[in-house]
């Protein structure tokens, strides 16, 4: 019996050091994993905003604060002033990344488009759309709009389709 123990004691303690041996391995290799990459090379990114917006200030301030640049993104934004031109500059290439309503996204699939955009993200919370009147409306009901004109945006735009149902 005496003999069987030594042998598995033996097997633990070579099993403990080719653990640790690996653990060594790993976490040195973790560390070369962790180097700063020493290319300088800039990305150019277009980004085509639908409009500006006070929904989007997170970004404008990470623009202004230089953390695109810390991270080697030269950005170029610029406002397509429409889904539906944002669109246009994607498809065209003429922007890398759009923000805008799923609405143009799924206009080019449903027209059978092999080179459609997809939706990848949210961009925000909540629609940053805002309901205002020439008048002071001190009582405001939502039936006070019955027979108003009211002007929502692009007609099949999401400003427009958000109000609408």
């Amino acid at each position: 019996m005496c003999f069987i123990h030594l042998e598995w004691r033996i097997l633990l303690k070579t099993i403990k050091r080719v653990i640790a041996m690996l653990l060594c391995v790993m976490m040195i290799m973790s560390a070369f994993a962790c180097r700063k990459d020493t290319d300088n090379s800039t990305v150019k990114i277009t980004l085509s905003e639908v409009a500006h917006s006070i929904f989007y200030a997170p970004q404008y301030v990470s623009i202004e604060l230089g953390y695109f640049e810390d991270e080697s993104i030269d950005l170029n934004l610029v406002t397509g002033f429409g889904a539906d031109k944002v669109m246009t500059a994607l498809v065209s290439k003429e922007a890398d990344i759009g923000f805008m309503g799923s609405e143009s996204s799924i206009y080019v699939y449903q027209e059978g488009s092999t080179d459609y955009a997809v939706n990848f993200a949210q961009l925000t919370q909540r629609a940053g759309n805002f309901l205002v009147s020439r008048d002071n409306e001190t009582d405001f009901k939502w039936d006070n709009l019955k027979g108003s004109t009211v002007l929502g945006g692009r007609a099949g735009g999401m400003p427009q389709m958000l109000f609408e149902y």
